[in-house]
């Protein structure tokens, strides 16, 4: 099965993969991932999610905590948490592929309430695990479709949601649960998260964070860090510099304007605190990512 699963993932996505080796398809939230080649580390805010590797390797890292991981195994992530990523085992003759779904709240929220009550966990943002056979079959089942719109126009859905199922139903479960268990700490941390991700160049009040968390802020302290990893302040400072590197890289920002442009208002600041997460200052680092995607090109 994971052959099958392997061969139709490797089909569409040499058929229909973009220049950022990425193929979209027709199922909302689902994307196949390819690379011919080691990347360089990708920084960036993962949502909550699922990726099922089925060739090749990859590392992806949350605050001091690293995970490697191949085929056969997936990676789990339950809320928005800044990660570095970096695909550690492809090449042209063996290429890096994973199907990326995108985990849908409410879903699991009607799957939780039709399962009925069971433990949930909240603490663990970022897990490896080996892939379940029956989430192997159901994404193999989906990706067969692809061929058959009609059908995938009729399918599609509830295949997406047996996707969901399965995964509540196996070891991520209790990991998940907790993205759909009403007014959770999940529930409730997300909610202060969106509000940092809208206005992330925004001075930021603890307090109104706690008020959209309906806690008070000793407790949103304690459970912000435990389902992040971060501080408020911390998870927003790397909101911004993620946001200002994207900006550089991706559309030939000015340093300046890109550190204005996130919130920064000293560029000096900027420049000490980029070279702390990205491990150089940004000139260099845009530069040797510039490289690099050049010659990956």
């Amino acid at each position: 099965m994971t052959d099958q699963l392997l061969d139709h993932a490797r089909r569409y996505a040499d058929a229909h993969v973009d220049r950022n080796g990425v193929a979209a398809t027709p199922v909302e939230g689902l994307v196949i991932l390819r690379e011919m080649a080691p990347t360089m580390l990708q920084y960036a805010v993962s949502k909550p999610m699922v990726a099922l590797v089925l060739q090749g390797g990859k590392r992806v890292s949350m605050g001091s905590r690293s995970f490697d991981f191949g085929a056969g195994e997936s990676l789990l992530i339950t809320t928005d948490v800044p990660t570095v990523s970096q695909i550690t085992k492809a090449s042209t003759i063996l290429p890096y592929y994973s199907l990326v779904l995108e985990l849908d709240p409410a879903i699991v929220a009607d799957l939780v309430g039709q399962i009925g009550p069971a433990p949930f966990e909240a603490d663990q943002p970022v897990r490896v695990d080996p892939t379940e056979v029956e989430i192997a079959d159901a994404a193999l089942r989906l990706l067969r479709l692809f061929d058959r719109p009609s059908t995938l126009a009729v399918l599609g859905q509830q295949l997406r949601r047996e996707l969901h199922y399965w995964l509540l139903s196996g070891r991520h479960g209790g990991a998940i649960r907790a993205l759909g268990v009403t007014d959770s700490h999940a529930q409730r941390i997300a909610r202060a998260v969106a509000l940092l991700r809208t206005h992330y160049a925004e001075p930021v009040r603890i307090e109104a964070l706690a008020e959209a968390a309906g806690m008070s802020l000793s407790a949103f302290h304690v459970h912000f860090r435990n389902i992040t990893s971060l501080t408020p302040l911390q998870f927003q400072k790397q909101l911004r510099l993620i946001e200002a590197r994207r900006r550089m890289l991706a559309l030939g920002t000015a340093i300046s304007d890109a550190a204005y442009g996130v919130g920064y208002e000293s560029v000096p600041q900027f420049t000490r605190e980029y070279g702390r997460m990205f491990g150089q200052p940004p000139a260099r680092d845009i530069r040797q990512a510039r490289a690099q995607m050049n010659v990956a090109a």
